[in-house]
């Protein structure tokens, strides 16, 4: 790609979306407070607001852009009053915890989040460089030092935080931030450091053959979005070396995981809000081809105009065709020590994709076993849950081997590992408390409403089928302390599920290190053509369960244990199947 020039003028096309767009967001905008006013959501993190209506920074940052970018007097007024407002919310205290960042809402300050998200100085600060960058020289002088300044304050809070290559979308836009803005303002100390920070994500990202973030609908688009923010601004020639490559990875990733007779994101996923692609994302692919990639009207989006992509020649027919069966098996990430290398396996046949990771938490974000099959017109889709109390456990941890649309799996607990988010509360002391603990089988989509019932007995076979799609579930083994599994059917907003209780009662306290036994075992087949699979053999031998299925083997935790020795203890092997 050539780098876009750093002021330019709309199309009329282009002018006509970003009018479409402004207009929808119009009705959003609180003249008062000088920002947007949105129904309060959130995933659950972060935020200890439960509701209402609130002022989200972020969105109104991108906002105040696209009013400068219409080129209209009267919206550049307003955002010049959404920046003056917004630019006083962050935290310039050089010796605070929380400096150069802002809260989410201007409804919650940072003392009151739970904690404060320190990736809003590299999201904010991106929106403030694309209007120093673009509309900088145009706006009051006051104006321009307040941006420089602020600018500045994020970039310096991002090298104070400097996070892990590990963390692929704020590594990315971190790196756009800092070197963006040492650029412009002349900083060598922060040039320095961006580029250096920039060559260890490069590296990183080459020595583990992909994103950590892998796979992620949500975070591959982002990562995309920062690098080409990165193409069209950074000035360094090695930089912009750097990031090609960068952009070719991520547009594979993307490409090769897109199940187009669906035309889903197949699994598994990383990090994810959604089961089912949004129609922005198609919005995306359209424009990315120069509109090969077919989409209806897709709403505009605020900043499409700036964020211009195009998707690799080489890479661009996996969005239109899938003609036979292929299998794509990667290695994520490389691990340390004992630990397993965290591998995906999908699976993508013109019929349905399934995909699977061999190792991985099961905390909100996560798809590890995820399966789509249908129309483009109609998907449905299949994922794993693990619920505490209705909310996905952190600390358990799918362990798996997949064979083209056979899956075999285990679920082992974490004594040390997190209960809602893998970073935010630890579970203490090994010990949790709960009403209720179970394993979810969810379908969403058209597929949902024709979901059957559960079965009576446990290791009964549980069976469905969409048109010539089918799938077969078997659980060998299902415990939690003195209790064992049973099946539980449900329903509702627009999703089924068959559920595998482990536990639901009154609330008690459990102490995980201390538990004989808590773990199950599953096995999935998706195949057209239903013919009934071979019940899984389970024998439990020194703390392990040792599951063989149709010739895939593996060997797990059937006790909680510190997350190393559960990653350590985990192994499996494939043969050759005897029963398909």
């Amino acid at each position: 790609m050539t780098a876009l020039p750093s002021t330019y003028t709309l199309t009329d096309s282009q002018r006509l979306r970003l009018r479409r767009a402004l207009e929808r967001e119009d009705h959003s905008y609180n003249p008062a407070e000088r920002m947007l006013r949105v129904p309060f959501s959130s995933p659950g993190y972060h935020t200890t607001l439960k509701g209402g209506w609130v002022h989200p920074t972020r969105e109104s940052f991108v906002y105040a852009v696209a009013l400068l970018d219409s080129g209209e007097k009267g919206e550049k007024e307003k955002a010049l009053g959404i920046l003056d407002r917004l630019l006083a919310l962050q935290d310039i205290n050089s010796s605070s915890s929380t400096y150069g960042i802002w809260s989410w809402f201007m409804d919650e300050p940072l003392e009151q989040m739970a904690p404060p998200d320190w990736n809003w100085a590299d999201f904010c600060g991106a929106q403030l460089l694309e209007i120093a960058l673009t509309h900088g020289p145009y706006l009051p002088l006051e104006m321009q030092e307040r941006i420089k300044s602020a600018i500045l304050h994020a970039a310096r809070s991002i090298e104070r935080r400097n996070v892990d290559p590990g963390y692929t979308n704020i590594a990315i836009m971190g790196s756009f931030v800092s070197l963006t803005a040492a650029e412009t303002y002349d900083v060598p100390d922060l040039h320095t450091f961006a580029m250096a920070k920039l060559r260890r994500f490069h590296a990183y990202t080459r020595e583990q053959g992909g994103f950590t973030e892998y796979n992620s609908p949500t975070y591959t688009l982002v990562a995309l979005d920062e690098l080409v923010r990165l193409l069209r601004f950074a000035r360094d020639p090695e930089a912009r070396v750097m990031v090609e490559e960068l952009y070719h990875t991520a547009w594979k990733e993307f490409a090769t995981h897109f199940h187009a007779p669906t035309m889903q994101w197949a699994g598994p996923q990383s990090r994810a809000y959604k089961n089912l692609l949004p129609p922005r994302v198609y919005g995306f692919l359209h424009r990315a081809t120069d509109g090969r990639f077919p989409a209806d009207d897709v709403e505009p989006e605020l900043n499409e105009h700036r964020l211009v992509h195009i998707c690799p020649p080489d890479l661009e027919p996996l969005f239109f065709s899938l003609e036979s069966p292929r299998e794509v098996r990667q290695t994520f990430i490389r691990a340390a020590n004992d630990r397993p290398d965290i591998i995906g396996t999908t699976y993508l046949a013109p019929a349905f994709t399934l995909g699977s990771v061999n190792v991985g938490s099961m905390w909100n974000q996560t798809r590890t076993l995820l399966a789509y099959w249908g129309t483009e017109e109609k998907p449905s889709s299949l994922r794993t849950l693990f619920l505490h109390d209705g909310y996905d456990f952190a600390a358990a941890h799918l362990l798996s081997i997949q064979r083209e649309g056979d899956i075999l799996a285990g679920i082992g607990f974490a004594v040390d590992g997190y209960d809602s988010h893998p970073f935010f509360d630890k579970i203490k002391d090994g010990t949790i408390r709960a009403r209720d603990m179970r394993l979810r089988f969810e379908v969403e989509g058209p597929a949902a409403v024709g979901l059957p019932p559960a079965p009576a007995e446990l290791h009964a076979p549980w069976t469905f089928h969409d048109g010539d799609f089918h799938v077969a579930v078997t659980v060998p083994h299902a415990a939690w302390d003195e209790f064992e599994g049973r099946w539980e059917r449900g329903d509702g907003e627009g999703k089924a599920w068959l559920d595998l209780v482990l536990y639901a009662g009154s609330e008690r306290q459990f102490s995980l290190a201390e538990m004989a036994d808590a773990s199950c075992a599953f096995a999935v087949r998706c195949s057209t053509g239903y013919a009934k699979p071979p019940a899984p053999d389970v024998m439990r031998k020194d703390g392990q369960l040792l599951l063989t299925w149709d010739g895939l083997e593996i060997a797990c935790a059937s006790v909680p244990l510190p997350t190393a020795t559960l990653m350590s203890s985990f192994s499996s092997a494939a043969k050759e199947p005897c029963c398909k």
